[in-house]
């Protein structure tokens, strides 16, 4: 008799596929915790963002992952389950540097172009020009660049140009939007998260979406724990007086 009564909870038994992708983009994601609420059983899905749980009817299945939204589904009758998750931000394909400056590139080109004679033959692939009928000889920008005394201030104008060029990009892709799309951050706290935590031209140009994102939150929990470091001193009055904040 006791037999008799087991059968059907032990028939309930059985193996759940499932499948978890992302609800923005339909893309499937990897790393996904799946957990049975009632046996405590936990597995990781695949790289293939495939799935197998041992589950019985009713049973609920919590779904989480860093970067996304938790959520709890219901065991369906058949042997196989869908999940979307969403994500907590906008995660936005990875981009090359050509694409992520591309309007500072056009901007810098413009500026070269303006002071083309600051430049000289480095604007140009080859400092030696060919007229037809003449020869090779030197360009006039060339020429100009050797025997002006201006020389020394191009090539300070030439540092300025570079130097705008790269704050340029890091401002094009370190921005407030994004930023605090990110962080959650407001004004003043924004403004001030992103003085502080300002990243350089080579983590621009080289990390991936996903690394600089990560990069922005790692140094919001730093932001977040000590608001105050990195603040300039307080100054003080020639008098002896008071900081002024």
């Amino acid at each position: 008799m006791l037999l008799i009564t087991s059968l059907p909870v032990l028939a309930q038994q059985r193996m759940l596929d499932g499948v978890v992708y992302d609800k923005n983009t339909n893309e499937r994601i990897a790393k996904v915790n799946v957990q049975n609420v009632r046996t405590r059983e936990s597995v990781y899905n695949t790289l293939k963002a495939e799935f197998k749980i041992n589950v019985q009817n009713n049973d609920q299945l919590i779904i989480t992952k860093t970067g996304y939204f938790p959520d709890t589904v219901r065991v369906p009758t058949g042997n196989s389950l869908i999940v979307y998750l969403k994500p907590t931000a906008i995660a936005l394909k990875q981009v090359t540097i050509t694409d992520t400056a591309q309007t500072p590139q056009k901007r810098y080109l413009a500026v070269k172009k303006e002071y083309s004679k600051a430049y000289g033959s480095n604007a140009y692939s080859d400092i030696l020009t060919s007229t037809p009928g003449l020869g090779a000889g030197l360009s006039i920008d060339a020429i100009w660049n050797s025997i002006s005394r201006s020389g020394r201030d191009a090539a300070r104008l030439r540092e300025v140009i570079e130097r705008d060029y790269h704050e340029d990009i890091i401002n094009y892709r370190f921005n407030k939007t994004f930023v605090a799309s990110i962080t959650g951050l407001k004004d003043p706290q924004l403004s001030d998260f992103m003085i502080k935590y300002r990243p350089g031209y080579y983590l621009v140009t080289t990390a991936n979406q996903y690394e600089f994102i990560a990069s922005i939150r790692t140094n919001l929990k730093r932001y977040l724990r000590n608001p105050h470091a990195y603040g300039l001193p307080a100054l003080i009055t020639p008098q002896g007086g008071p900081p002024i904040p």
